[in-house]
């Protein structure tokens, strides 16, 4: 083992510079410049909201007494456009909601023929992943990891959009601005405040190869903007509070993953950054935590059971002095058996086994600061499915020392030893960097990965890097 280190450590001197290709299609990546112009349409004044909103039902009879929502699926087979400017568009279900005093996504709309941009791209299919999560709980932070893992980047326009992945935000699926939502007391985790017909049309779209005019919900104004058009992509994450609540939606994701955090970590999160960046006081941010609490409860917990991986984060199990329990963290890795073949990540060599391990003891062991590291693998019931469970509480000494774990972690779906601990060091200023936070969700994005390979029959191919590079 000791000359394999050294070896690697020889190699690794040399960087090569990465480059994503797929082994089936040849080239791909390119710039997407021409095909991702995004147009926009007369502004439409976000209406000021001060009844309650409709009920489901309302609103469903609502938008079928509308006529609207003609367009909703099409054959596989349907009409390729040429180019953006020979597409033509029909309204998308739920685009004429009304939230109260005034319509709102009147303007979004699905293409009727498949995007040029499939031909352009050589976009097999689309792949759809959901990522559900309270505001604030980290997953801006997990997606940059993503990225990371793929080898790609994104732009950083409204919806971040690059060669080979797209995410969009479900905020944008909001009918009530910010002023409507003060005025009715309905707040953004309420299903009253959100668009979910539109948002199973558009996705619906999207897996199909087609283009849509999607609503901006605009998060430094709180109105409502005019719509922008988004094209498929290889990759498309629909991020937010409800990716799998709805029935209809949940139809279009093929892989879904919920970040769960805790009510003591989610308060001391929030109660540092508000307290820090914005000059909150700590009765307030408190109070507001609680106040969105219930409907928390009602309508994005429940998304746990339809999720196949939760990423948990608790406070330390290990011994730590009172009042420090949220300073450091145990992370869970929970992973669902599932239909899709993607086989859990477990520890050493038997899947199924059930392991404590101190990777801080005996000789030639990871420096561990205090509280120092636990790692453990178990199985349980999450739900109504039997689960693998990762689990890795306290806090790490020196990044690069991660590798005494990793090779002990079996079917991470690295393409070769070190890139786990290598992606690690890549992100080392990320938050969750030095704990177990940001390692499970690098192992999440290499299953995400591995989905993708699995969905589309392509093969992600990355330069080998070494394991100790000097230019982290």
């Amino acid at each position: 083992k000791t000359n394999v280190y050294a070896i690697a450590s020889v190699v690794a001197n040399v960087a090569l510079v990465g480059v994503l290709l797929y082994t089936q299609t040849g080239e791909v990546g390119a710039s997407v410049a021409a095909s991702s112009r995004v147009h926009v349409a007369p502004r439409m004044v976000a209406p000021k909201f001060s009844m309650s909103g409709l009920r489901p039902a309302q609103r469903e009879a609502r938008v079928a007494a509308h006529g609207k929502g003609v367009v909703s699926t099409v054959a596989l087979d349907a009409p390729v456009a040429t180019s953006e400017d020979s597409m033509t568009w029909s309204s998308a279900k739920g685009n004429e909601v009304d939230a109260g005093m005034g319509q709102v996504h009147i303007e979004a709309a699905i293409s009727n023929e498949v995007s040029p941009v499939m031909a352009q791209k050589n976009i097999q299919r689309p792949v759809i992943f959901g990522v559900a999560a309270d505001s604030g709980c980290g997953k801006s932070t997990f997606l940059r990891r993503v990225n990371a893992i793929f080898g790609t980047t994104t732009s950083k326009a409204h919806t971040p959009t690059g060669d080979l992945i797209t995410t969009i935000c479900l905020d944008d699926f909001h009918t009530l601005d910010r002023t409507g939502r003060a005025d009715t007391g309905i707040s953004a985790l309420d299903v009253r405040a959100n668009n979910f017909a539109l948002m199973a049309d558009q996705l619906k779209a999207l897996k199909q190869g087609r283009a849509i005019k999607k609503p901006i919900y605009n998060h430094d104004t709180g109105a409502i903007d005019p719509v922008e058009t988004i094209h498929p992509n290889h990759i498309i994450i629909v991020e937010g509070l409800h990716p799998m609540l709805d029935k209809d939606v949940i139809e279009s994701l093929d892989f879904t993953f919920y970040i769960d955090v805790s009510d003591p970590v989610k308060k001391a999160w929030k109660i540092e950054r508000d307290m820090v960046e914005r000059g909150h006081k700590k009765e307030d941010i408190i109070a507001s935590i609680e106040s969105r609490k219930p409907d928390f409860e009602k309508f994005v917990e429940p998304q746990k059971a339809n999720a196949d991986v939760i990423i948990s984060i608790e406070p330390t199990k290990l011994d730590v002095a009172p009042g420090e329990e949220t300073k450091y963290l145990n992370t869970r890795l929970i992973q669902k058996e599932n239909q899709h073949g993607i086989r859990p990540v477990y520890m050493f060599e038997e899947e199924g086994s059930t392991v404590d391990w101190d990777p801080c003891a005996g000789p030639g062991a990871m420096a561990c600061p205090y509280p120092g590291t636990r790692v453990r693998y178990y199985n349980e019931m999450s739900g109504e499915k039997h689960a693998h469970v990762l689990e890795v509480d306290g806090v790490f000494g020196e990044t690069e020392e991660l590798f005494f774990i990793e090779e002990r972690l079996s079917n991470t779906n690295t393409k070769y030893f070190g890139e786990l601990t290598k992606q690690m060091l890549k992100n080392k200023a990320a938050p969750g960097s030095g704990d177990g936070s940001g390692l499970i969700q690098a192992l999440v994005a290499l299953k995400m990965r591995e989905s993708y390979e699995r969905f589309t029959g392509r093969t992600i191919q990355i330069p080998k890097w070494g394991l100790f590079l000097d230019d982290y």
